[in-house]
């Protein structure tokens, strides 16, 4: 079932699917709640699923320049109350794990635990920042037709690229249809967000990091660095996978989150 809600003027879409306790799944960059597909059909077995469109893409609105990690969260405490759910667990990945985390600071006491996929708190680096300047520069000459299949292509593992054709044309697809106005707006919010490393080692909420060991974009080294991990703190490292673990190995991934929510408390 596809819902939407209006949030500070623009309507925000997302999906439910199953029945249980709820997990929340926030897409990354240049992709839309439907990037979760794969991995929702076999966790809706179990387990209620809502995902959303992050405003900025799929069904969603654009509100103004910026989409910042505090604003994301805000539209998905609103998806949240829409859906009548109580306490959650989410999962963000990449861009979603950086609203996720702004979620965990804000209101950590609707989380029963949280999932980071190929994610991490750090701000972004100056060389992150001019990349993402040049990408900001190319949609605004209406060109973004010419970003966004490179970028799609880094999501797989070298190996993966082209053992995948079907998903890579697939995620390509939805990366299509995201308007460059919501690109740049999601851009400068991943440019000025703050480190959220205090809220990872705070241990508030119980975490699940799932990381690749082919990621192109960063390496687990990279996302762990400088890290102290809170005893409720668990790190995989998915060997065949680059940036989309869940699309990459699927199962492994549905079933680490299965155990994950059985572990967790889901008492207020």
């Amino acid at each position: 079932m596809i819902r939407s809600i209006i949030f500070n003027g623009i309507p925000v879409s997302y999906s439910d699917t199953g029945e249980g306790r709820p997990v929340v799944f926030l897409h990354g960059y240049l992709e839309s709640g439907e990037v979760w597909q794969p991995l929702t059909d076999l966790l809706s077995r179990e387990f209620r699923v809502i995902a959303a469109d992050l405003p900025g893409h799929g069904r969603s609105g654009v509100a103004g320049g910026e989409h910042t990690m505090e604003f994301l969260a805000g539209a998905v405490r609103a998806v949240i109350a829409d859906a009548g759910a109580d306490r959650v667990l989410m999962a963000g990945h990449s861009l979603g794990g950086y609203a996720a985390l702004a979620f965990a600071e804000l209101w950590p006491g609707l989380l029963s635990g949280y999932v980071l996929f190929h994610s991490h708190p750090h701000a972004d680096t100056a060389e992150a920042i001019e990349k993402r300047m040049r990408e900001i520069a190319v949609v605004r000459a209406g060109k973004k037709n010419i970003m966004y299949p490179g970028n799609v292509s880094m999501m797989f593992s070298e190996e993966n690229l082209s053992a995948m054709p079907e998903a890579l044309a697939r995620i390509k697809e939805i990366a299509s249809g995201n308007p460059g106005e919501g690109i740049i707006a999601l851009l400068n919010g991943m440019i000025s967000r703050p480190s959220r490393q205090s809220v990872v080692e705070s241990g508030r909420v119980p975490l699940l990091w799932i990381l690749g060991r082919g990621d192109l974009y960063f390496t687990p080294e990279m996302a762990l660095r400088d890290i102290k991990l809170p005893a409720n703190a668990q790190v995989v490292i998915l060997e065949n996978s680059g940036h989309l673990g869940f699309i990459e190995e699927t199962e492994r991934a549905a079933q680490l989150i299965t155990d994950f929510a059985r572990r967790i408390s889901w008492q207020k």
